[in-house]
């Protein structure tokens, strides 16, 4: 089985074990969505279930400028007959209006300058790409009525490194450690402001750390596929601090069915955290893949832990997370073939956006 075939059987599998009520599989019966970030790991996953959704009648529009990864296809996404991709950038006028010419109903904000460590190297790229581009899509969805605006927020952003675990809904930090941080707490404020100056029906869902199929490593990435590809290379896994920092590894599957949720749902003006309710140590992560471990230093601002309090989305949406850390990534490494030719940037790059995040400092760094 080819990678499409066993990303599309894999949600499809995931989709049936929901066995959705009918109130939301004729909620997205027929419609034309937009998904931006579409071609990323969340998105990728959470467009071939909203392909299902929609059906023959309906149609996914991607837009996607391919700036995560390395190569100018949406390496991710499958070929679906539903589908129609625009390599397109949010903060352009002209591919906007291409995407909004389908008239889509629902909104997916998933674009965004990928990641915390990207936007400290390049702090007014990422805020002209997160801020400008969220300000265009809210006003062209408000403009032509779109019925619901799901935005992908971060609860690693918004609620910074001195929140009270589990992290509640109702507590957001000043105290951010990067430019993304600070964007994505922005993108809440903006679809908050649409939501009561226009009545725009927008949701931010805060993710956490999402894991699983679509994600791939490199400098910029998660330490799961990074991780795991490490692993597969036998080289020794890269621990920054103790290894007993926790985190809240969420399946990216139970977060396209959280984001499916959200738009099918009455509410509005709301913020989500969509988290696994549990809080896994890296450590537990190293003895699922086995292997060696090299210490190098803990990059600052890093929290000791991140924990979602996830009993709001529970009693608003009955959804809680369904995949464990040890199934995620077991189904990973089950599929190792798939990560041979990956578009990785560089073996080496967790030591070097470590050495980047004290050099922005001043600090001096030895042994990275």
């Amino acid at each position: 089985m080819n990678k499409n075939e066993y990303r599309v059987n894999l949600v499809s599998g995931y989709l049936e074990k929901l066995n959705l009520v009918d109130e939301i599989q004729s909620y997205f019966s027929g419609r034309n969505i937009l998904v931006t970030g579409g071609a990323g790991a969340i998105g990728s996953n959470l467009v071939i279930a909203l392909s299902e959704l929609v059906g023959d009648e309906g149609m996914i529009l991607v837009l996607d400028n391919l700036s995560a990864i390395k190569g100018d296809e949406p390496i991710d996404l499958p070929p679906l007959s539903n589908m129609m991709f625009v390599k397109g950038d949010v903060r352009s006028d002209k591919d906007l209006k291409r995407v909004f010419r389908e008239k889509p109903t629902i909104v997916y904000h998933l674009a965004a300058f990928f990641a915390n460590q990207n936007s400290v190297d390049y702090p007014e790229k990422s805020a002209d790409v997160d801020i400008k581009g969220i300000i265009k899509l809210l006003d062209l969805a408000q403009f032509t009525g779109v019925q619901k605006y799901i935005y992908a927020s971060s609860g690693c952003s918004v609620y910074g490194s001195y929140g009270k675990m589990p992290l509640k809904e109702d507590f957001i930090s000043m105290h951010l450690t990067t430019p993304y941080q600070i964007n994505k707490m922005a993108g809440e404020m903006y679809c908050n402001f649409y939501h009561h100056h226009y009545g725009l029906n927008t949701v931010n869902c805060r993710f956490f750390n999402s894991f699983g199929p679509g994600e791939v490593p490199g400098q910029y990435r998660n330490v799961i596929p990074n991780f795991v590809y490490w692993s597969m290379l036998d080289k020794s896994l890269p621990l920054t601090g103790t290894g007993n920092e926790t985190r809240d590894f969420t399946y990216v599957t139970d977060v396209a069915d959280a984001f499916i949720s959200a738009a099918e749902s009455s509410l509005s003006g709301e913020a989500l955290n969509v988290g696994s309710g549990n809080h896994y140590s890296v450590n537990q992560l190293i003895a699922l893949l086995g292997g060696d471990v090299v210490s190098i230093p803990r990059r600052p601002g890093e929290p000791d832990c991140t924990f979602a309090d996830v009993r709001k989305i529970n009693r608003m949406l009955g959804w809680k997370a369904k995949v464990s850390l040890k199934e995620g990534v077991q189904q990973m490494l089950d599929r190792l073939e798939d990560w041979r030719d990956a578009p990785v940037w560089n073996p080496e790059t967790i030591q070097q956006a470590t050495s980047k995040w004290f050099q922005y400092l001043g600090d001096k760094v030895t042994n990275v």
